[in-house]
């Protein structure tokens, strides 16, 4: 029993590693998550709107795309290129690993996040996009500034949880071998054991793991039952009988939306 608690739970270690996990580590895991995420906030949504597209050949891609990245274990999509295309002489961000992390990270989230955004899109009802055309808006106008808006407000906590997936799919960089300075909660909890054979520093770095994200956690949902609650029908009549509401597009004018 003593061997075991000295092996996980030596407060010596973890007190020797925190500071770096504290500082270092958590730094660089927000900032190759948040990248990451815009990262697969564009190309998400521009998959999103070519998964719906009424053109197989704009759809097959996209499908392609989204399968691929979805089947590939993430620590294999990392290799591939975090590894393999500096190998093969395609130096995007020179000598430093910290891109090829963000664009591995960020391309792994967006398969996912273009089907959060699908499915938000489509739970959109029909009658916002015949509205939007009956106001003389093209399909592409009414897409993006009636249909794409409400749909990504379905998904926000969605996609706020995918944040903390790219949180946690960051401890796979450690296979680039990231520099002094760049190095993220894991690299950081595993080159500590390189050095003293104990398993302590594990345990911190995923304290740390589960203090940043647990909360974050319960904020989501916290925000998606909110955001459920609102949208339930109110004793003031917004049920079958009530008059329909007026579509406003994003960004329309009071004469644009005919008010």
């Amino acid at each position: 029993m003593g061997d075991f608690l000295h092996s996980f739970f030596d407060i010596h270690q973890i007190l020797a590693v925190l500071p770096a996990l504290l500082g270092e580590g958590l730094r660089n895991t927000l900032i190759i998550a948040s990248l990451a995420l815009v990262l697969g906030l564009a190309v998400g949504l521009l998959l999103a709107m070519l998964l719906i597209s009424a053109r197989w050949w704009l759809r097959a891609p996209a499908r392609v795309y989204v399968d691929v990245f979805r089947g590939l274990p993430a620590i294999v999509t990392v290799s591939l290129i975090g590894i393999g295309l500096p190998s093969a002489g395609v130096r995007l961000f020179g000598q430093s690993p910290m891109g090829y992390a963000i664009l591995a990270v960020g391309l792994i989230n967006a398969a996912y996040i273009a089907e959060i955004f699908r499915s938000g899109i489509q739970a959109v009802p029909p009658g916002q996009a015949e509205a939007g055309r009956s106001l003389g808006m093209s399909h592409l106008t009414t897409l993006l500034l009636v249909v794409v808006p409400q749909g990504i407000r379905n998904v926000l906590p969605a996609l706020a949880n995918q944040f903390i997936v790219a949180v946690k799919e960051s401890s796979l960089v450690y296979l680039l071998g990231l520099a002094v300075g760049e190095r993220e909660l894991y690299f950081i909890a595993q080159q500590a054991q390189a050095i003293s054979y104990n398993s302590s520093s594990f345990v911190a770095a995923g304290l740390v793991y589960i203090v940043f994200t647990v909360p974050l956690t319960h904020l989501v949902n916290w925000f998606d039952r909110r955001l459920r609650e609102g949208r339930r029908p109110t004793s003031g009549g917004t049920g079958p009988s009530a008059a329909p509401q007026p579509l406003v597009p994003v960004g329309a004018t009071g004469f644009e939306a005919g008010a």
